[in-house]
């Protein structure tokens, strides 16, 4: 049932720089960027984000009630005019066989549920007699977008409606399909995982669908006591809400990392949400900020990749990537950092003092990782015995980002710039 994201998935997605308003263009010409200088370090994934079903989306604000493109049996289908080679009712299957061609995979982001626009028209349910009308769920609705009701599971054609989209989807060349409004509990504090029927509805339909897919949950935090079922039925899910380029955010993904390491595992991935990098918010706004470079310092953009690698996130490039500098480019192609991310095992948190905090794993080759934070807004003199993560004084230690640091007698010194790390590999 879960056999892809052996280890944990690595691709871009459109959501940080273009909102809801990514086009054809946009998306192929990083889908070229991907296959010409990330694809070798083990990127793969190229996802369209939410509403490339809404012709006049521009931005991360929402049209309210929009007219959506969508097919006779309830099916959202592309917008002609964003993604001109979906025209004739071809869909994405244009696009996900070039980029299939290129030696990448191709995913698209969906809401949970069935498009209200099917039920105001009660429009057919493909394969069966039912109607969009028969089974809708109307009274679960989404706090911030208004495409979707959610689907009544014990209605007569709920399961084939969903059935319907997924072999939709795999007919196209999905690989990767992002679900929405389904796994958090910020929304219905209330009943925070009142969705686990339309999650079991998801995978039912995934698993029957004849094509491989990596199925990721949105937004969080998920529910921790949930674990078991989002293991059981996901590849992936949010630990978080939208995750944006402030130290703030990334201060609170640390206390999230540690409560979710022990549930880190093959075909099943906690996720720290999108890295956003480089050039992003070219058509969105989030907290007050727009078009921009990612706000985040240097060394803040180290300890975020430490963390998601480390701990083993997914990792999502949010920004454009063919306005890439060649810092941003070295951060996603650290061979170093990419291997602790693709073999380390058993990660965790073994300290947090004054702000000063320690992880490590152990790669299947059997070097270990140990990573050293400052989450202080000054600089602070570090000295950590190897001991105390349970790792015995080894010969070689590589600190992975060129950071200097002294070992001697099995104990690590550096000075550590505010909201830096270091991170050290030990053979």
């Amino acid at each position: 049932m879960l056999q892809v994201a052996k280890t944990p998935p690595m691709g871009w997605n459109s959501w940080d720089c273009y909102g809801a308003s990514v086009t054809e263009e946009e998306l192929m010409a990083n889908a070229e960027y991907m296959a010409k200088y990330l694809k070798p370090y083990g990127w793969e994934y190229v996802v369209c984000d939410i509403q490339w079903y809404e012709p006049t989306a521009d931005g991360s604000q929402y049209h309210k009630f929009a007219d959506l493109c969508m097919d006779e049996y309830s099916r959202l289908i592309p917008a002609e005019n964003r993604f001109p080679s979906s025209a004739g009712g071809r869909g994405f299957g244009p696009i996900a066989d070039r980029i299939h061609a290129m030696g990448l995979k191709f995913g698209i982001h969906i809401m949970r549920g069935i498009p209200r626009q099917a039920v105001h028209r009660n429009t057919k349910i493909y394969g069966t007699d039912m109607t969009a009308r028969q089974v809708a769920k109307s009274y679960s609705i989404c706090a911030w977008n208004t495409d979707m009701y959610g689907v009544d599971s014990a209605a007569e054609g709920a399961q084939e409606y969903y059935n319907s989209i997924f072999n939709l989807y795999a007919s196209w060349g999905v690989d990767f399909v992002k679900v929405d409004d389904i796994c958090n509990m910020k929304y219905r504090p209330q009943s925070p995982y009142a969705d686990r029927d339309e999650i079991e509805m998801i995978r039912k339909a995934i698993d029957q669908c004849g094509r491989d897919m990596v199925l990721s949950l949105s937004p969080g935090p998920a529910v921790l006591k949930e674990e078991k079922h989002l293991k059981a039925h996901a590849n992936m899910w949010r630990m978080t809400d939208d995750f944006w380029d402030v130290w703030e955010a990334l201060y609170a993904m640390f206390e999230r990392c540690e409560k979710w390491a022990p549930h880190v595992g093959e075909h099943h991935w906690p996720d720290c949400d999108m890295l956003p990098l480089g050039h992003i918010g070219i058509r969105s706004s989030e907290h007050g900020f727009t078009d921009r470079m990612t706000h985040f310092t240097r060394e803040e953009q180290k300890t975020m990749m430490t963390l998601w690698g480390i701990f083993r996130s997914p990792l999502m490039m949010g920004g454009e990537m063919r306005d890439n500098d060649d810092w941003t480019l070295s951060l996603l192609t650290n061979e170093d950092l990419l291997a602790i991310h693709r073999e380390g095992r058993g990660a965790r948190q073994f300290m947090r003092e004054d702000e000063i905090v320690v992880w490590n794993s152990r790669l299947t080759d059997g070097r270990d990782c140990i990573a050293l934070f400052n989450l202080n807004d000054e600089e602070r003199k570090v000295s950590y015995a190897m001991e105390q993560a349970g790792v015995s004084q080894r010969q070689s230690a590589k600190e992975i980002w060129g950071q200097k640091v002294q070992v001697e007698q099995g104990v690590i010194s550096a000075e550590i710039p505010p909201h830096g790390c270091i991170c050290l590999l030990l053979s």
